[in-house]
């Protein structure tokens, strides 16, 4: 038994928004989309909710609460933001300082202002895996293809090196090659540092026909957990692809895979590895 009659769903880009709002729909789920512009898919507006921009936080708020809203989830992209150019309501003016003070301590604080301004308000918050318990990546190889000795070595360290900027709210993302770190996430974002190792020599990365090297991502060690959580998708496997990494590994239970099914079918067609590591075999307790 859940513990919330109706879920509002705080939606910034990408696809998890949708697909959550889509399994709401097919499992008769009360729901209610608050669609954050102009970061929400349009593909969104089909489902019962509201459009507001960024910062109309106290009408975002009422509206969740008219609705019948007692449970949120926050999920999406959202860029971060520039509050001297943000149209600001009275609610959110009033959440300036807090956002100011945490701003300079990563996003990972600024997150968790948000997450309990709404806890404040009286909504519970969730995570998207509490919703839709399928999103969190299982443990193993998940298709056709397992990462080989060397691979898995890359693993290894690309958790280490994860986890060391994880703690320092650097970012989710760590791409290694032949034991040698390629790139970190930061405020980028995954797509983006992706598109960045594609533009590195083929003599370090690989490529369609050589594919080499290992993306990782996993949480930070200092995360909400309800929150931002790493997510990966069809998108991100194309990104690894067009680097020519030989496949993309995540933190098993630690980590939201979009659209796992059609994910599997891609890697298998490119020849590449989706895998679920364990803290254990990463030399971690």
């Amino acid at each position: 038994m859940t513990s919330w009659r109706k879920l509002g769903l705080i939606a910034g880009g990408g696809d998890l928004p949708i697909v959550l709002a889509e399994h709401c729909a097919a499992t008769g789920r009360d729901y209610f989309v608050a669609r954050i512009e102009p970061f929400a898919n349009a593909t969104l507006e089909r489902h019962p909710g509201v459009t507001l921009n960024l910062g109309e936080m106290g009408v975002r708020m009422q509206a969740l609460k008219d609705a019948g809203v007692d449970a949120v989830v926050l999920i999406g992209q959202v860029s971060r933001p520039d509050l001297s150019q943000l149209k600001l309501d009275e609610r959110a003016q009033a959440m300036i300082p807090a956002f100011l003070a945490a701003a300079s301590k990563g996003d990972d604080a600024l997150l968790r202002v948000l997450l309990e301004e709404h806890e404040r308000e009286g909504f519970k918050v969730l995570g998207a895996e509490e919703v839709m318990g399928d999103l969190l990546t299982p443990a193993g190889v998940w298709g056709a293809i397992s990462p080989t000795d060397a691979q898995r070595k890359d693993i290894a360290k690309a958790a280490k090196i994860a986890a060391a900027i994880g703690t320092l709210d650097v970012g989710q993302g760590v791409v290694v090659a032949g034991g040698v770190p390629l790139a970190v996430e930061a405020q980028e974002g995954t797509d983006a540092m992706l598109a960045r190792v594609a533009t590195l020599p083929t003599t370090v990365r690989g490529t369609s026909e050589d594919r080499r090297g290992v993306l990782l991502k996993r949480p930070k060690p200092i995360q909400e957990r309800r929150i931002d959580l790493p997510v990966v998708g069809l998108r991100t496997l194309a990104g690894a692809a067009d680097a020519g990494l030989a496949g993309i590994a995540v933190e098993a239970q630690g980590a939201l895979a979009v659209r796992r099914d059609e994910m599997i079918a891609e890697a298998n067609r490119l020849g590449m590895f989706l895998y679920g590591f364990t803290r254990v075999e990463v030399g971690e307790m």
